[in-house]
């Protein structure tokens, strides 16, 4: 065992911003460059990416993808600018829905100084691939699905909220688009494919989906990143899953964040609880802090995990979560009004099996370690619309879901 690895069932891992990864397919995928732009700084983003082919990329390459582009080849972002922009560009389309941010009255109030607030975005963003090919959104016109102007509605949700910690998944523009962009509006990121993902059977598609997980630079420096393909009865699968340990300059404080995205489908409830105590072990182990060179655990970082999980709260895998030793707990129960009641959905679609409104989205945080703050509220029905997601004014299938964490004092600060 490498010293500084992690003893778990890593594909691809990097230390202190060192990489050690090694290709476990031979697979090549082919990644195809974003097509032109009117948007200005969208292309100029975009131009370090689009002046060589991505010609092709291996499932786990040897180079360290966590690595930030040349910063000398990469153009630094107002987001502000960025922001008018991108409504600039969607002027013909209607605005999205409102969205309030809600503040929880029994969240103690922030140090802001020695102790600022964490922004933590999750969303599935929806494949380009599977949105314009598989997906059958049967209510959504195709052309609310072109990517030269659903991008920026991505974008827009992002600018607009301003994530310190952004986890996305069904990422298949993560090299041509993403990267660049989120680069220049100074975060890192990292990208993990699904080792055999449904957009490669869509013509023209723009290379697998999988998951990424971007954090802001300013706020956070990078300790260990892990790439784990998720097994189930010692069985690897298609799914993935990024945990990477950062820590927050201002406060000196190490906090793990985890970016997953189950198995989908109904019939495959316990193919996603054995996915989901495969992460789980692996969380455990990359948590637990031991005494100098001892085995013996003495505490475990505080831990944020997002993702989609595909499983409503009846299901197994969410129960494992909820009472899993990492005590973990749901940031969105607190919207509800007894604080135990996961939203009503998350996604809400149209497709020709019929409607589905589901929860099946999640941010997770270790309760006794993180306090959360606020909430970004669901839109309502009548905000969404009787044709559902995606459309004209929402992007995806899936809302984003948003959160405020600050950590909570450590026992020997109180005393």
């Amino acid at each position: 065992l490498v010293p500084g690895f992690y003893a778990v069932s890593i594909h691809c891992c990097s230390v202190n911003g060192k990489s050690l990864c090694e290709p476990l397919l031979s697979v090549i995928l082919s990644v195809c460059p974003m097509g032109s732009s009117s948007s200005r700084l969208f292309g100029t983003l975009a131009q370090p990416l689009n002046s060589a082919p991505l010609a092709k990329q291996h499932l786990f390459p040897e180079v360290n993808t966590d690595q930030d582009l040349d910063q000398d080849e990469l153009t630094e972002v107002d987001p502000d600018q960025l922001l008018r922009e991108c409504e600039e560009i969607l002027q013909r389309r209607p605005a999205r829905p409102h969205r309030d941010l809600v503040y929880l009255s029994h969240a103690a109030p922030a140090h802001l100084q020695h102790n600022p607030t964490i922004r933590v975005m999750q969303w599935n963003i929806l494949a380009q691939a599977l949105g314009e090919g598989k997906d059958g959104f049967i209510r959504c016109p195709l052309d609310a699905l072109n990517w030269q102007e659903r991008k920026y509605l991505i974008l827009e949700e992002i600018l607009t909220y301003r994530p310190d910690i952004l986890c996305l998944q069904e990422v298949d523009h993560y090299y041509d688009t993403f990267q660049p962009i989120m680069s220049g509006l100074g975060y890192h990121g990292s990208f993990l494919a699904k080792p055999w993902s449904p957009c490669l059977d869509v013509e023209q598609n723009n290379g697998p989906d999988g998951c990424a997980l971007f954090y802001r630079r300013s706020r956070f420096s990078l300790q260990a990143t892990a790439h784990l393909r998720l097994s189930a009865m010692m069985l690897p699968t298609n799914q993935v899953a990024i945990v990477q340990t950062l820590t927050c300059r201002a406060t000196g404080r190490q906090l793990c964040v985890a970016v997953t995205h189950l198995k989908a489908r109904s019939g495959w409830e316990r193919l996603r609880s054995a996915q989901g105590t495969d992460l789980l072990h692996s969380l455990r182990t990359i948590t637990s802090q031991t005494a100098g060179g001892q085995n013996q655990v003495v505490s475990a970082l505080p831990l944020v995990v997002c993702g989609d999980f595909n499983a409503e709260p009846s299901e197994d895998v969410y129960r494992r979560f909820r009472s899993s030793p990492l005590g973990l707990d749901s940031a969105y129960k607190l919207l509800s009004s007894d604080g135990q009641t996961e939203p009503p959905y998350t996604t809400w679609k149209i497709r020709p099996s019929g409607e589905s409104c589901s929860t099946l989205d999640y941010i997770w945080y270790t309760q006794n370690a993180l306090s959360v703050e606020c909430l970004l509220d669901l839109p309502t029905e009548d905000q969404i619309g009787p044709d559902r997601l995606p459309s004209y004014h929402y992007p995806s299938d899936h809302l984003s879901l948003l959160c405020d964490i600050s950590f909570r004092d450590e026992p020997h600060r109180l005393m």
